[in-house]
């Protein structure tokens, strides 16, 4: 068994970064995924959007976009929309580890143990961080750009439910135009760009809910929308027999999310508990984009 080490303060926490991440990350710039061409994505008359098309390595102006999916009406919403990745592709005995750093009242806070957790045990993991997180915790931000097995997604800019009609979920009122939906990715996009020096590849939308209409726009600006297989910790609530629990029932090729910003939560715990079991089961632990491809 994997013994639980005392827990790591914040403070101890960043100066451990700043010295273990010395050496350089191993990034690979990956043209975003879009629709080619530069004209208006033609709507049929009730607003549903076409079959996905052939992607393009070069992105559309915000001009383009924007005139792409004016008038365009959603008929799905949730956590798997169309055009959502919840899987891996080729799941082999892989799993792919996500955290979410929510940001704003109350969720800019660093669960050092997590973190510390994912350094001694070398484990790949892809960070969903949101745009507040990051203004509250931007040292940090850098740091975890600087390790090898580290990832950092997109979480948005305000962490908002991604809607172009204003939809909500749990309470927090979503984006309410392609231009809003727009801001909510491409601001955080270009943030993170500048951390990291690469443009990131993957976005999670504020509470995972979004429409398809949303999504195809993500797809445009060069991301993916990416929800998960197995919910981890309930938004960092379930104690660490549960955290456990979920973890060790995790099929090969699921995507799990958790959260990285809940100190007080028993993520670290429980993932800490669920290791010896899962790697005695044979499963690999990738990141999103060393997985190869998503479904």
């Amino acid at each position: 068994m994997t013994a639980v080490r005392a827990p790591l303060t914040r403070r101890s926490l960043l100066l451990g970064l700043a010295g273990g991440f010395a050496f350089a990350a191993h990034r690979v710039t990956v043209g975003g995924p879009t629709v080619a061409g530069s004209e208006p994505l033609p709507i049929g008359p009730s607003g549903i959007l076409p079959e996905t098309p052939p992607l393009s390595p070069v992105p559309p102006s915000v001009a383009t976009v924007q005139a792409r999916y004016a008038g365009a009406v959603p008929h799905e919403w949730g956590l798997a929309v169309t055009g959502t990745r919840t899987r891996l592709a080729l799941p082999d005995r892989r799993l792919a580890l996500t955290f979410d750093a929510c940001g704003g009242h109350g969720g800019t806070a660093v669960d050092a143990d997590l973190l510390g957790l994912l350094e001694r045990e070398r484990l790949p993991a892809t960070l969903f961080l949101n745009g507040r997180w990051i203004d509250a915790n931007p040292t940090l931000a850098v740091r975890l750009a600087g390790n090898p097995l580290i990832e950092l997604g997109n979480h948005g800019t305000h962490h908002l439910p991604l809607s172009v009609t204003g939809r909500s979920a749990y309470g927090i009122a979503g984006t309410r135009s392609v231009a809003e939906v727009i801001d909510e990715v491409l601001v955080n996009h270009r943030r993170l760009q500048e951390i990291t020096g690469v443009a990131p590849r993957w976005f999670r939308p504020g509470t995972a809910h979004c429409d398809e209409v949303a999504a195809a726009i993500v797809r445009d600006l060069g991301e993916e929308v990416v929800g998960f297989t197995v919910n981890g910790d309930s938004g960092a609530t379930m104690p660490a027999a549960k955290v456990r629990g979920a973890l060790t029932s995790a099929a090969p090729g699921s995507i799990v999310i958790a959260h990285m910003n809940r100190p007080a939560g028993d993520t670290a715990e429980g993932l800490a508990a669920a290791l010896p079991a899962l790697r005695e089961q044979g499963h690999e632990f990738v990141t999103l984009s060393g997985a190869g491809a998503l479904a």
